[in-house]
């Protein structure tokens, strides 16, 4: 039973990364349709990343009250229905009014399905979770491309989508029954534990609380920024071709895949501490690489071992969550790095792309190198606050 239930969270969390991708695939084709500049984007990307901030924050309240398993049949089904709405869309307004389902249920299922797993299971399969994701967010650019190959029928692939959205809607509402009956031989603890839901105002007051918000924005802030504007970096700055470039930046995603998959297997063998700590390394001394004046494709090497060293590290500190916290809680403190990592998601990427245009793509290792940094401080905070509380093992 277990086993089956960790397969549907899993087939959840693809459905979580599928309209992830979508949009930015689609809007050459939809911002030409209504007649609007190409930086109108913004509107509905910005909107779906704060519906997904506040639907963070509140979770815990959500969830405690009715349950992981209702919260996340639930959203899924808001997630199905905004992407349907995005494929009957004819203007931007009505872009926007459709993303508000799809941000508020993305953020409670991230919350909802990270908590849960970080609960019951291992770290091996928080780590497999979050790869789950990533074939979510692959899925979807693929599925768009077949559309806009045939008569640039962007709707068609967003119908295409809700219709995979649906099924995996279907497959979590006809699970509900499943969640009770099982009994997870694989928790920490065996007894039940009651949760507890804090104000964001008791939160902000737990340094450690702090420390991993912190942790959580510069992660995603490096991972999003070099999605955004690593192919940019490497034309403008390293000479390569645009179509060169993109190819690299797949790459970089593929990093992000195989950093993930092989802290799966690692977390057999190692602690989720030491797995973030080694992928620390592996960012720095991407970074580094990124910074020498050294041909095009050591660039691509360093942006690559971001995407490997980064990747695991939103997956294992997830999975700290309760052990670092405590369970009763976890919850509380899952949303809110949660809404943390999305700020970190929506606000980064637009502030390099203020800074390059101030004084050019050259600055993108240095404002990597600056994320990185506010990184390793939180880092030492968060461990030493640990320690102090004798929950750090590593």
């Amino acid at each position: 039973m277990s086993t089956i239930l960790l397969i549907v969270i899993y087939i959840a969390f693809i459905g979580l990364g599928i309209p992830d991708s979508l949009f930015g695939a689609a809007w050459p084709a939809i911002y030409e349709e209504f007649g609007v500049p190409i930086s109108y984007a913004s509107f509905v990307t910005l909107l779906i990343s704060g519906c997904t901030v506040i639907s963070s924050l509140l979770s815990a309240r959500v969830i405690n009250r009715f349950g992981t398993p209702a919260v996340t049949a639930v959203s899924t089904v808001m997630t199905a229905a905004g992407l349907l709405g995005f494929s009957f869309s004819g203007s931007l307004v009505w872009l926007c009014l459709f993303a508000l389902p799809l941000g508020l249920g993305a953020g409670a299922i991230d919350s909802a399905l990270n908590n849960y797993i970080a609960m019951n299971y291992k770290a091996t399969h928080m780590s497999f979770l979050h790869c789950a994701y990533g074939v979510g967010v692959t899925l979807s650019p693929y599925l768009m491309s077949l559309a806009l190959s045939h008569s640039n029928d962007w709707r068609g692939g967003y119908r295409t989508a809700f219709f995979i959205q649906l099924g995996i809607a279907a497959v979590t509402i006809f699970s509900l029954p499943l969640w009770g009956r099982v009994r997870h031989a694989e928790a920490h603890e065996e007894e039940s534990v009651v949760p507890r839901t804090l104000s964001m105002r008791e939160l902000i007051k737990m340094p450690s609380v702090r420390a991993v918000w912190l942790m959580f924005f510069s992660s995603c802030a490096i991972e999003f920024t070099c999605g955004s504007w690593g192919s940019t970096f490497l034309v403008q700055s390293k000479g390569m071709s645009a179509e060169d470039a993109a190819k690299i930046v797949t790459f970089y995603y593929a990093g992000i895949a195989i950093g993930r998959f092989l802290s799966g297997i690692l977390a057999a063998k190692l602690p989720s501490w030491r797995i973030v700590h080694i992928g620390q390394a592996s960012v720095l001394t991407a970074i580094v690489l990124l910074m020498l004046p050294l041909p095009f494709y050591v660039s691509a090497a360093g942006l690559f071992l971001v995407g490997l060293g980064n990747g695991p590290i939103y997956p294992n500190l997830t999975h700290l969550t309760p052990h670092n916290f405590g369970r009763d809680i976890s919850q509380s403190v899952m949303g809110s790095q949660m809404a943390w990592a999305s700020a970190g998601t929506m606000l980064m990427p637009p502030a390099f792309g203020l800074l390059a245009q101030w004084i050019g793509t050259a600055a993108f290792p240095y404002f990597l190198l600056a994320m990185f940094i506010i990184m390793l401080v939180s880092t030492g905070l968060l461990v030493k606050n640990l320690k102090s509380a004798g929950r750090y093992s590593a």
